[in-house]
């Protein structure tokens, strides 16, 4: 059993290897990496302008995208002029990070905390890029820290991303429910979890904040074990007796592991499937990715997401 997603890689990246990152301790560093990386990327793919408003000409120089060249102007000037664009501005875009104990979990490569500061600060880092205001939000059980949405916030943003961690049982309904009393303002909200809910109850948790009027991606991280037993066969046999622990309690039981490894499969496939239909129902974009999952296409479904969600609201007649 193979994870799938529905992110198609950008030609010419998908070189952001998350464990290759871990060795950069600047966290601001690791995002700016990641992000001009995927820039640089998105310039070489058939995405660029996605999520984009031009701006101004510019004269052409050479080694310019000549993709970029405005040929209707050519023809009227006999001149090489290129397109700028501008990001979408004033938005408020607020990360919700779950720092729930669950979310410690390490199996061969980067735990998923680190996985998702990871897409935390280069979320942070692209959507200040795009001149966003931004904003955090940490969870376990409640809130843990706030950063309000604000064009200056992003050294805040990326500090406090750096120092969480996970240390206690989370709670879904409770956190996201004052989230959206904190979020008044209404905006573009990505929440990352490894979502270890029933999900009815992370449809619900979700859906405060939709009901809010807020744009709402889910990011789904988990290890690439928890998603296929099998994949843990590499490093344990999982043909013998042995015992698990739940992540949240630390209560730890003994189990067959061959009598229950194809059940566990079926049951992690049958709950992935059941929240990204909960979300979908909700109109909540939503993307399952394991921590070992390159950076760049976890950005690349961000800005696809970001522009169906734009789409959608130019099309309602709704606004910011």
């Amino acid at each position: 059993m193979r994870l799938r997603h529905s992110v198609q890689p950008i030609p010419g990246t998908g070189f952001i290897d998350p464990q290759t990152l871990s060795r950069i301790d600047n966290l601001e560093l690791l995002a700016r990496t990641v992000v001009d990386g995927f820039i640089n990327g998105l310039h070489r793919a058939p995405y660029l302008g996605m999520s984009l408003d031009f701006a101004e000409h510019r004269a052409y120089y050479p080694g310019d995208d000549i993709r970029r060249i405005d040929w209707r102007l050519y023809a009227r000037t006999d001149r090489y002029y290129v397109k700028e664009f501008e990001a979408d501005t004033n938005s408020n875009f607020t990360v919700l990070l779950d720092v729930s104990k669950s979310m410690a979990y390490r199996g061969s490569g980067i735990s998923k905390l680190e996985y998702a500061k990871y897409l935390a600060a280069s979320l942070s880092y692209f959507s200040r890029e795009q001149r966003d205001r931004v904003g955090l939000i940490t969870f376990d059980s409640g809130i843990v820290d706030y950063v309000p949405p604000s064009a200056k916030h992003l050294d805040i943003v990326l500090h406090t991303i750096d120092r969480v961690r996970a240390e206690r049982a989370g709670s879904l309904d409770a956190s996201l429910r004052k989230a959206a009393e904190l979020l008044r303002r209404r905006g573009l909200v990505v929440i990352i979890s490894d979502l270890y809910e029933e999900p009815e109850r992370v449809q619900s948790a979700a859906g405060m904040l939709r009901h809010r009027g807020h744009d709402v991606i889910v990011f789904h991280v988990l290890d690439r074990t928890e998603i296929d037993l099998e994949g843990a066969a590499g490093s344990a046999s999982l043909d013998e007796a042995t015992s698990f622990e739940d992540l949240e309690t630390g209560e730890r039981m003994p189990v067959i592991t061959q009598a229950v490894r194809e059940r566990y499969n079926a049951l992690m496939q049958e709950h992935i499937a059941a929240v990204r239909r909960k979300l979908t129902e909700m109109r909540i974009d939503y993307e399952l990715f394991d921590t070992s999952t390159p950076l760049d296409d976890a950005l690349f479904a961000y800005l696809a997401a970001r522009e169906r969600l734009t789409r959608g609201t130019a099309r309602a007649g709704g606004g910011r």
